[in-house]
């Protein structure tokens, strides 16, 4: 037993621990959760806990269901909202075939696979997530019209608002468990929201997302509110991103930076800003998962919805922040399509993924855009060679299903179920008469 098993099990004694829950996540990206006694713990860090796969979101088929979720003694923390009396901890766990391989299916590995690469290739990834979502007044029927908790925009200070107790107990509750928060505020939206992660490696982030849609669940529960991470739960406001800055470190040196270089960028950063702009449309169904995703996308406010790189150009795909003079370790790059709602561990190896194509095949960037690119016309976008990104669900399941790169990246198992979940939620989505239907067209039609 190493010694971080070791200190699981001392704390689970020492602070009367009583239930265990092992996280895992499933292709889609919604968690899941098996509780354990304390007594069981030693057995599932040896052996794992066997449970049915086939009944998870595209783990298994019927014929093979057996699956084994092994628990990652790192990630163990207290979950705060438990109580302190007879207490509760959880710790992510890694999933396995019976006879003790990596699942295929698991998203975990997915990036896992993808960051060992990386490391092969002497780089470690870091990723920095800007988390937004929105806060209603719970409603008592889901049929009914959602209210915001405030009427605030962006960086509003609402004197008595919702928000800041939330944010304030949110945040206390995430470092509390080991997550730090670097910015917090009150987004574009009528009471949506903005929580920043300070930066970690790929892995630490993903699972800390998991954790922080948790967390954010929970305390909107406490405060008689409710949360949504939905990328466009409200036609005409700003829907919910989650723009995540990405860097490349070779030890302790940012591969990003390079003194004296335009922008400060490194060959490397340019090839992996090319890399992400090249296979930007086939990564998009897994960056923007759900039928909804795309109602963002395209609805304006800030949304990317063009192929693009500019400097502090928020109209762009990627953009290059500002840079500090001096501080060459902060050097790094935001990708802005990726929503809310994505599943993490999928999104950042497909990010990763990409760029360090660029990066290995040495892509050439284009010119970047300094206009705003949703002012030009369709005309001047395509003179400077910009394309659009996939305008909705089924266009994006058709541009992935022909990548080798996201074939590749997700493996077999994952690939084809991912493309299977949503050719079928495209086809029920398109089924729906809806209500904007009945309105236009019912009383002339």
């Amino acid at each position: 037993m190493d010694r971080q098993q070791e200190f699981v099990l001392r704390t689970v004694e020492e602070r009367d621990i009583r239930f265990i829950r092992l996280w895992f996540t499933d292709v889609l990206g919604i968690l899941k959760s098996v509780a354990v006694a304390p007594a069981e713990l030693e057995a599932a860090f040896s052996e794992g806990i066997g449970f049915d796969g086939s009944a998870i979101e595209g783990l298994t088929r019927v014929y093979e269901a057996d699956m084994i979720a092994k628990p990652d003694p790192s990630t163990f923390q207290i979950l705060p909202w438990r109580g302190e009396r007879h207490g509760t901890a959880r710790m992510f766990c890694d999933l396995l075939t019976p006879d003790g391989e990596p699942s295929l299916a698991d998203s975990r590995t997915v990036l896992k696979r993808a960051l060992s690469k990386a490391a092969d290739q002497g780089f470690t990834f870091y990723t920095h997530p800007e988390v937004e979502f929105y806060l209603f007044d719970a409603p008592a029927d889901p049929a009914l019209p959602l209210v915001p908790v405030d009427q605030g925009g962006y960086f509003d200070h609402v004197p008595r608002g919702t928000a800041h107790d939330f944010r304030r107990a949110a945040i206390t509750m995430l470092e509390s468990m080991g997550i730090s928060v670097e910015f917090s505020h009150h987004e574009a939206g009528p009471g949506q929201n903005e929580i920043d992660l300070r930066y970690a490696d790929a892995l630490t982030t993903a699972d800390n997302i998991m954790t922080f849609r948790t967390v954010v669940k929970e305390v909107a529960l406490e405060q008689g509110v409710f949360a949504s991470f939905m990328p466009k739960p409200l036609a005409d406001q700003p829907g919910s991103g989650m723009h995540t800055h990405l860097s490349l470190f070779q030890g302790d040196r940012n591969a990003f930076h390079e003194a004296g270089g335009h922008l400060e960028l490194s060959k490397t950063a340019r090839s992996f800003i090319a890399g992400l702009l090249k296979h930007a449309a086939e990564i998009t169904a897994v960056t923007n998962q759900f039928v909804n995703s795309y109602k963002r996308l395209w609805g304006g406010a800030e949304a990317p919805s063009y192929i693009c790189w500019g400097h502090n150009n928020r109209s762009a795909l990627v953009r290059v922040p500002m840079y500090k003079p001096g501080k060459g370790n902060s050097s790094r790059i935001e990708y802005r399509a990726v929503d809310s709602a994505t599943n993490p561990y999928l999104a950042y190896a497909l990010l990763l993924t990409a760029g360090l194509k660029g990066v290995e095949e040495g892509y050439e960037l284009p010119e970047g855009a300094e206009d705003d690119v949703w002012e030009l016309t369709d005309a001047e976008r395509r003179a400077l060679g910009i394309e659009p990104l996939p305008t909705s669900l089924d266009a994006a399941i058709s541009i992935m299903e022909k990548s080798e790169l996201v074939a590749e990246t997700l493996g077999e198992h994952v690939f084809d179920y991912f493309l299977r979940n949503k050719r079928q939620e495209w086809e029920e989505y398109r089924s729906q008469v809806t209500p904007y239907e009945l309105r236009r067209f019912l009383p002339v039609l």
